[in-house]
């Protein structure tokens, strides 16, 4: 636990130390997200599935469909580390000819993952 020195004349403003715990946590914390194309032997296997509960595992955010080409997309939103582990994880459970990563905007809107249709 932090702890902040007594409130002195230096000290006027600043957060009490709840307030900087919280202030601090929200520094750490490095949401990211990622748009994901996976190429390969991906739909018709339980890839959706299986990258939902991985997913979930990792709490992240976003969502899994299939594409008409058949390839499989994903959104995920999360920190950096569990997304790359999250996508660690699904190429060693599928054979994955290629996947396409690009950065992408956080979308406060996903406050769970989901199998889209």
């Amino acid at each position: 636990m932090i702890f902040l020195p007594p409130e002195n004349e230096y000290s006027a403003g600043l957060p009490n130390n709840a307030e900087y715990i919280i202030l601090m946590a929200k520094v750490n914390s490095m949401t990211i997200a990622k748009h994901i194309v996976f190429c390969g032997y991906v739909q018709g296997v339980g890839f959706r599935f299986t990258a939902k509960n991985i997913a979930k595992r990792y709490d992240l955010k976003g969502f899994v469909r299939n594409l008409e080409d058949g390839k499989v997309e994903m959104r995920l939103q999360g920190e950096p580390e569990d997304i790359d582990d999250c996508i660690e994880d699904l190429k060693e459970s599928f054979t994955i000819r290629k996947v396409e990563i690009e950065d992408a905007d956080v979308n406060t809107s996903y406050e769970d993952f989901g199998i889209a249709f």
